[in-house]
């Protein structure tokens, strides 16, 4: 999955392997032994990879669709009148309601704090 990944955002933004490898400061051979899955970059390209085309790590890796933080927090303000809509008609509990917001807090924090890590 890394390598497609890798692959597709080099595609997106128009850049060929030589271009994307010079700025990573790696060969294009490595480049393209990332992208093949014949090679597995260290966390440190990974890191670069990722800062380069603005997305997580976790993106990178396959673990999720959604490209970084940023955009998934985008998501849940843009969304949020319409939970808040859904909780009060879900029929859960007042303390149920109070438990789903206190979560929603708490992903809030853990965004701030990674966006806080990535400065």
């Amino acid at each position: 999955m890394l390598g497609t990944r890798i692959k597709q955002l080099r595609k997106e933004k128009q850049l060929s392997q030589l271009d994307l490898a010079r700025h990573l400061n790696i060969s294009n051979t490595t480049l393209s032994q990332y992208e093949s899955g014949k090679r597995i970059p260290g966390d440190e390209i990974k890191i670069k990879i990722a800062k380069f085309f603005n997305v997580s790590i976790d993106y990178l890796l396959g673990c999720t669709d959604v490209r970084s933080y940023h955009t998934g927090m985008e998501q849940i303000h843009k969304n949020e009148p319409r939970t808040y809509d859904r909780l009060d008609k879900s029929g859960l509990s007042e303390e149920d309601i109070k438990k789903v917001e206190e979560y929603i807090d708490l992903l809030k924090q853990k965004y701030k704090s990674d966006m806080s890590l990535d400065k």
